[in-house]
């Protein structure tokens, strides 16, 4: 684990071989350190979100985050009401549905984890989402940049198909990374305009979850505070171009910090989860992902 850990942030580490690096570790010789690493990952993918946006152009952020509204919006409705009828279709369970739609819909795992609290899914449930979701990124950070390039799609079209279409923050820059530096800055803003969608769609179903289970009072969900990092860097360097170097060397830190983290998060993976995900859940998954990349790739700008 150390080594890998250590190898993963070497400048010829892809991300797309360090996830797979990591579920090998976890596979054969297992993480003793999984309890650890948990932990880690979302501060982990916290701090390279934040230290990616002292690279970019606050001004380029909100020009191509305003851009993405409508689609963002149109998506995220068609992928929640495309998850339900498919749920509905292959038996599986109303909250993995919802889970797996939430994810699919917004920033996977994160989203996921964000409205746990408000769902209250049983821990198999959860295990299930969040297991479907895990591999289809695995598999999107090798699929993705392949499809991009035999589809002749430049960097901006691909970053934002990498933030509409796949799920976790950590692939869409990861895949977007594979594109080059102007496809992860699309993608990545993209991505955490998305992310915001986190908190009113929560309100929606603590609303609904007050209607239905009456009395008993829903949690509250988890907000994503990173992508308030992300913009308060992208704003310093923006506006105070003496950062401006410092900021494009925290930006290439935080490219191999991203990398470590997708090592760690591969590292998590275990027996238990993949024996876990059913195959209606997974073939629901992977049914919904592909509908809502094939709808975002005919949305994308000329």
């Amino acid at each position: 684990m150390p080594l890998g850990a250590a190898l993963s942030l070497l400048p010829f580490m892809s991300t797309g071989i360090a996830l797979v690096a990591g579920a090998g570790v976890a596979l054969t010789v297992g993480n003793p350190s999984r309890e650890h690493t948990q932990r880690a990952v979302p501060l982990l993918l916290s701090l390279a979100v934040v230290g990616l946006g002292a690279g970019m152009d606050l001004r380029g952020v909100a020009r191509v985050g305003a851009q993405g509204i409508l689609i963002t919006l149109v998506s995220i409705s068609a992928c929640l009401l495309l998850g339900t009828l498919f749920a509905w279709a292959l038996g599986v369970p109303r909250s993995v549905g919802l889970l797996i739609s939430i994810g699919t819909a917004i920033c996977g795992g994160s989203a996921i984890a964000a409205v746990v609290p408000v769902l209250r899914p049983k821990d198999q449930e959860v295990s299930v989402a969040l297991g479907t979701v895990f591999l289809l990124n695995a598999v999107a950070l090798f699929v993705f940049p392949a499809m991009g390039h035999s589809l002749g799609l430049n960097a901006g079209q691909f970053g934002r198909w990498c933030a509409l279409a796949i799920h976790d923050t950590s692939s869409v820059v990861g895949a977007a990374l594979q594109y080059g530096p102007e496809a992860m800055e699309v993608a990545t803003t993209v991505k955490l305009a998305r992310a915001l969608w986190i908190a009113p769609l929560a309100l929606a179903l603590e609303a609904w979850q007050r209607r239905t289970r009456g009395a008993e009072t829903p949690g509250t969900a988890r907000k994503p505070w990173f992508i308030l990092g992300f913009v308060l860097a992208s704003a310093l360097v923006t506006w105070v171009p003496t950062l401006q170097p410092a900021g494009h060397t925290v930006a290439a830190v935080s490219k191999q910090l991203l990398v470590l983290t997708l090592f760690l998060l591969g590292a998590n993976l275990s027996r238990s989860t993949l024996k876990s995900v059913g195959m209606r859940p997974l073939a629901m998954g992977v049914i919904l992902w592909g509908c809502m990349a094939g709808l975002s790739l005919g949305a994308l700008p000329e």
